[in-house]
């Protein structure tokens, strides 16, 4: 699950850094029937702002109300949903980065000591991670270890292990 905003990978003018963070902060401008919005980002390294475009001259009637509201508040879940949205990130030419902001709830730490366990992972937020990673934080083993389980077939699934997931998916592990 997350736990904070992920930082937006974009290039300063200023300062040549690469990062932004996002604080849930919009800009909103009006030209008679027209309407503007931007997600304001900061620069880590000098603190520069920079906009990154929600819409732009959209006629007022076609914006939802309540989009309006959230963004005059400055919602920071809508600021979470929008750097998700594929289509502000491509239009934007960003990428995000999610190290450090979300952690691994695995709903207890008893482990059941038996032969085979099965494991269903659930997203509560669409962040690319490697299964691996997760795997090794989950079950206390080295990376190397979780690798290991898989060449020799003792830890299997549908989905690909190795590759970032950003779906949920279910695994069996054989000990």
């Amino acid at each position: 699950m997350p736990t904070c905003l992920p930082l937006v990978l974009r290039r300063c003018h200023t300062c040549a850094s690469g990062r932004f963070r996002a604080n849930g902060r919009f800009r909103v401008n009006a030209h008679h029937k027209r309407i503007d919005a931007w997600l304001l980002v900061l620069c880590t390294g000098c603190g520069e702002t920079a906009k990154l475009t929600v819409f732009e001259r959209m006629t007022v009637r076609s914006v939802r109300p309540a989009l309006l509201d959230r963004m005059h508040a400055n919602d920071p879940a809508l600021a979470a949903e929008l750097l998700q949205d594929p289509v502000v990130r491509r239009r934007n030419r960003v990428a995000l980065d999610w190290d450090g902001a979300w952690r691994l709830d695995t709903g207890g730490s008893a482990h059941p000591d038996r032969e085979v366990v099965d494991i269903s992972v659930r997203f509560a937020a669409r962040i690319p991670v490697r299964p691996v990673r997760l795997i090794a934080e989950g079950c206390g083993l080295s990376r190397s270890e979780v690798e290991r389980l898989i060449t020799a077939g003792r830890l299997v699934s549908a989905a690909r292990l190795n590759a970032r997931l950003s779906d949920d998916f279910t695994l069996t592990l054989k000990r």
